[in-house]
């Protein structure tokens, strides 16, 4: 066999395995796009009816999460729900506890180092910006004055958005109880999210700082004024 042959079929065999890889990468994109989204937006709506549904019967103790703190909630486990009416009339999401990445696919993360919902200090969640039903897909949009309210299983709290910022990763000074000044005693009742930045990158955090603006008992079915 002449080398002008040998050349030419190493060549095509190679182009035949550049499309092989080429598919597979595609396949393994729309996974990550499409299916991940999907799968994760079935997994988030069920466990938002699960709450919804446990929160039916009557409340144990008044103005709190629930009748434990969160650092005695398991990790992964749901806890409340986080409803932004900028992203639209209809959004709602779980909030876990933790923020590993097994988690973060199922919901909203909380920080566990941060306190509960409406606490003096810092309530700290995380999202994913893509992928997994991407709940903070839209934080960018995010201006100040928005509402982003977290509903607990008798207690709404609504946040009003301050200001956003961009960072590295290795800024955790951002989930401090005073956000950006790690070590200083808090007096402020504040949340804070966090997501990657840019979209379809890790490469920094898009972070927004929100403060508690009003708390409203569910009693009597109360719903605060930001989501009528």
């Amino acid at each position: 066999m002449s080398v002008g042959r040998l050349v030419r079929g190493g060549v095509h065999g190679l182009g035949e395995l550049f499309i092989t890889l080429g598919v597979v990468l595609l396949l393994f994109v729309a996974w990550q796009l499409w299916w991940t989204d999907i799968a994760a937006g079935q997994t988030q709506r069920a466990l938002t009816h699960q709450l919804e549904q446990q929160w039916q019967a009557p409340p144990r103790v008044t103005g709190r999460v629930a009748a434990t703190k969160l650092k005695e909630i398991p990790m992964g486990d749901a806890f409340a729900l986080i409803r932004i009416p900028r992203f639209g009339h209809d959004y709602v999401r779980p909030i876990l506890q933790g923020v590993d990445l097994d988690i973060l696919d199922r919901g909203v993360g909380h920080y566990p180092q941060s306190v509960d919902p409406g606490e003096v200090g810092n309530f700290a969640v995380a999202g994913h910006r893509v992928t997994y039903a991407k709940p903070f897909n839209k934080i960018a949009e995010l201006r100040p004055g928005d509402a982003v309210v977290v509903e607990t299983s008798d207690t709404w709290y609504v946040y009003r958005v301050q200001r956003h910022t961009i960072v590295t990763p290795d800024r955790v000074d951002v989930v401090a109880p005073v956000p950006e000044q790690p070590g200083k005693k808090p007096t402020a009742r504040m949340m804070t999210m966090t997501a990657c930045h840019p979209e379809f990158s890790a490469r920094e955090r898009y972070v927004v700082f929100s403060v508690l603006d009003k708390v409203v008992p569910k009693t009597g079915g109360a719903i605060p004024d930001a989501l009528r």
